[in-house]
């Protein structure tokens, strides 16, 4: 039987997806979410509502501020690039980059696991279709997974941490079809970087034209669109 696993839960789609995977592959999930300062701090919300409806055995929100260090139109005054060209999504590494982000979170997931006894941590990291993000590759997931073993107490006695990124190959539809098979309550996700005053998602940045280009791939409406 699987035992604990840290699960890093942004109240987005990968994320509640792979979190509803680990449940079903029979682990007890401990939740964690960052806040970091990003600009669309509703997903926050969302991760809390997500990690009830999933039934985590815990949840935590750590702040770690990432606007001290700027360089992203997620963390500093910056626009977000909108309806950028189909073909743009997928070339270079765009402005809403967080300098050293997964990075970060993981090494939180990792320090959170080890006090917890638990030695599997889940990510909701997807490179197919996820514009250029070079901390959303099985390179980087595999480094990480290899630092781990030789940066903790637990590593050093001979505990092998494994960092699972599920849907690391997945398209969007695919992990839109994934999700929803699981049973995953994708109506709270939340994916828009720039939502507007009124609290809904622009409907323009890469992040919500990727994930409406996955729903229409898979075939199914979007139950975020309209949830409170």
């Amino acid at each position: 039987m699987a035992g604990k696993a840290v699960v890093l839960l942004s109240g987005g789609l990968d994320s509640a997806t792979t979190c509803a995977l680990a449940r079903e592959e029979g682990y007890t999930v401990y939740a964690l979410s960052v806040d970091y300062g990003q600009r669309h701090r509703i997903e926050l919300e969302r991760a809390r509502q997500l990690a009830r409806r999933l039934g985590v055995a815990e949840h935590r929100i750590v702040a770690v501020d990432l606007r001290a260090i700027g360089g992203s139109a997620l963390t500093a005054d910056i626009p977000v690039p909108k309806d950028r060209p189909a073909e743009a999504l997928a070339q270079g590494i765009p402005i809403t980059y967080v300098p050293a982000r997964n990075t970060l979170l993981l090494a939180l997931a990792l320090g959170y696991a080890e006090t917890l006894g638990a030695f599997d941590i889940f990510i909701g990291a997807n490179v197919l279709d996820y514009s250029g993000y070079p901390d959303c590759r099985p390179e980087f997931i595999a480094a990480f997974e290899a630092l781990a073993r030789v940066a903790t107490k637990a590593g050093v006695e001979g505990e092998a941490f494994s960092v699972h990124a599920p849907l690391v190959d997945l398209s969007k539809a695919d992990i839109v079809r994934l999700g929803a098979q699981l049973g995953a309550p994708l109506h709270l996700t939340w994916s828009c970087y720039d939502p507007t005053p009124a609290g809904q998602p622009c409907g323009l940045c890469d992040s919500c034209r990727l994930r409406a280009a996955g729903f229409a791939q898979a075939g199914l409406a979007d139950p975020a669109l309209g949830a409170a």
